[in-house]
């Protein structure tokens, strides 16, 4: 029996199931070509946001132990303006644009920047850990949250997803309020806060003190919170956090998900590989299960 690797992800047809997470090597119209063609089903972007953002100074990504790391970047991107004109002549790579500011009219007039390119999709940043006014201190409020894909949604002509992450508040209740303002679907979930400490210069390893932290340490984490979003919402989910392997994306997907991205996974494994070889295992796996669809799979562990 022959299985297919194609994914639905609400409106949004995937030939794989796999997807680079936004920002690892999120700005490089040639680099997004490679991985697409190195069996990325889709490309996410960095956060952009309305006007260029230098970000933060250096040391901003540090790895760890176990397969984790922890980065404050500062959500460094040229601005809207910008990354429009470098992906404007895109017609072979299904992009999505992660968007992120802090008023429901920044959503909406980046929206109309990107309208005259050929993307697949929007992702709106609820859940940056380490940056003022962005991310989660939007997603923290769901009055906000809803505006802002309210805003985002009447401007879009392609699918709108949001992306939650563990704030101050009930994460839940940004998926509720992002659900009601008529979001396709939710990606879950952005990395953890954390902090890192030097122990022999006795101060923060990262210049911002807190950073996000990403990787293997917070899979299980992300494989808990897709399945509560998929036991209490009828939405599709873009599982994200902690995939490594083939294993951890399956994990994912029995979980609730219906696509997985990848991130931390390409900063110790080959860029080149690191899709295939997840891919290739789901595959075998589904041949092995006789399942004929990664459709098939979704949420199969809560049932």
């Amino acid at each position: 029996m022959e299985s297919s690797l194609e994914a639905q992800v609400g409106p949004l047809r995937l030939e794989r199931p796999t997807v680079l997470a936004s920002g690892i090597l999120g700005i490089s119209v040639e680099i997004f070509g490679r991985l697409h063609g190195a069996g990325a089903g889709a490309i996410v972007s960095k956060s952009i946001s309305v006007e260029p953002r230098d970000g933060y100074p250096g040391p901003t990504v540090v790895p760890l132990g176990g397969g984790g790391w922890i980065n404050a970047v500062g959500l460094s991107n040229p601005g809207a303006a910008a990354f429009a004109g470098m992906i404007r002549d895109n017609r072979t790579v299904p992009i999505i644009v992660s968007l992120v500011g802090s008023a429901p009219e920044e959503f909406s007039s980046m929206v109309e920047r990107f309208e005259g390119c050929h993307i697949a999709g929007y992702e709106i940043n609820l859940s940056c850990p380490h940056v003022d006014d962005v991310g989660l201190e939007v997603g923290d409020d769901p009055e906000l949250v809803s505006r802002v894909v309210r805003a985002t949604k009447s401007a879009a002509s392609v699918p709108v997803f949001a992306k939650v992450g563990l704030g101050r508040s009930d994460y839940l209740d940004t998926v509720s309020a992002a659900i009601d303002a008529g979001a396709d679907g939710i990606t879950a979930i952005n990395t953890v806060q954390a902090l890192a400490i030097d122990i022999e210069a006795q101060r923060p390893k990262l210049s911002n003190g807190i950073g996000g932290l990403s990787g293997i340490p917070i899979g299980t984490i992300a494989q808990r919170c897709v399945a509560q979003i998929h036991s209490q919402f009828d939405i599709p989910i873009m599982g994200c956090g902690g995939v490594s392997t083939w294993e951890d994306a399956v994990a994912l997907v029995l979980a609730g998900a219906s696509a997985v991205q990848l991130g931390s996974a390409l900063g110790y494994g080959s860029p080149d590989r690191v899709f295939a070889d997840v891919n290739d295992g789901i595959a075998r796996y589904m041949e092995r299960k006789g399942v004929r669809s990664v459709r098939e799979m979704v949420g199969r562990a809560l049932a």
